[in-house]
């Protein structure tokens, strides 16, 4: 499907966005984020994962200024927090994570949680911000479909992404299933489980099948089914590596056996069930 680290998909307002990109989710402020935007940067990725939480979003901002690249070819996600939710406090969150990153706009702001009872107004900020031009895109992370549901009733604008976890141990047809049908692009977030299926027999077998390693195997499995992924790592030869999957395709055969390992196993909290 996808056969170049430049590939992009359209979000439902033309907005262009990379299909593959780094997560920064863990990796701490200062030199260990710099020098996995860096690496990235330099090994051709085009779209940069931070949030207000992570607490890094003044390392990526520098490395993305250093960089010398041209500041549209370089995609920044970046989210509002749990506790900074509700409208005129989304509105200053933005403001805050602009200038940490030192940017004059964000490509893709995302509410982190759906905090009940808050998204609905932050939402509303999400459409301020959007319409103002200083995000050029807006969704949500680990809403699953009531929460959409929920949303939508007073949406004036649909959510263009939805960034959840998202790996064969844990595939959410149903949830896929409804956002394509409303035209809301899949984000997968720990796309490599981190690390708990690179001894997974069936991910060994393909390895061998393919001449790929078990994150490479798990990468390409993400994108033949069109999902956008961003898989995260500070270490720049696993960067490297991670960016090696548009030199090969999956059967279609062997992506529905990868698909059979799902078994509802998250490794990051149930959004039904976190403590906001």
């Amino acid at each position: 499907m996808f056969s170049s680290i430049d590939d992009c998909v359209d979000l439902a307002n033309g907005v262009r966005m990379p299909v593959f990109g780094l997560g920064t989710y863990k990796t701490p402020d200062g030199a260990e984020v710099e020098n996995a935007v860096r690496a990235a940067l330099d090994s051709g990725y085009r779209s940069i994962d931070t949030a207000s939480l992570y607490d890094n979003e003044k390392g990526v901002g520098r490395v993305l200024k250093e960089s010398g690249l041209p500041r549209e070819k370089v995609f920044i996600t970046t989210k509002v927090w749990n506790a900074e939710q509700g409208y005129p406090e989304t509105l200053k969150a933005f403001d805050r994570s602009r200038k940490r990153l030192g940017t004059e706009y964000v490509d893709l702001y995302l509410i982190h949680w759906p905090v009940k009872d808050k998204y609905a107004e932050t939402w509303k900020a999400m459409e301020e911000l959007l319409d103002r031009g200083i995000t050029r895109a807006i969704g949500v992370s680990n809403f699953l479909v009531h929460h959409i549901e929920d949303l939508l009733k007073n949406a004036t604008i649909a959510p263009m992404v939805n960034q959840f976890e998202l790996h064969p141990r844990l595939y959410q047809a149903g949830l896929i299933d409804f956002c394509r049908s409303h035209e809301i692009r899949v984000e997968g977030w720990a796309p490599l489980m981190r690390g708990r299926l690179n001894e997974d027999p069936l991910i060994l077998s393909l390895c061998g099948k393919y001449g790929k390693t078990p994150c490479q195997i798990l990468i390409r499995w993400a994108l033949e089914h069109g999902f956008i992924t961003i898989p995260k790592s500070v270490h720049r030869e696993r960067i490297v590596e991670n960016s090696r999957v548009f030199d090969f395709s999956l059967s279609s055969d062997d992506v529905a056996r990868i698909d059979s390992l799902d078994r509802s196993e998250r490794t990051g909290p149930d959004p039904d069930n976190f403590k906001f």
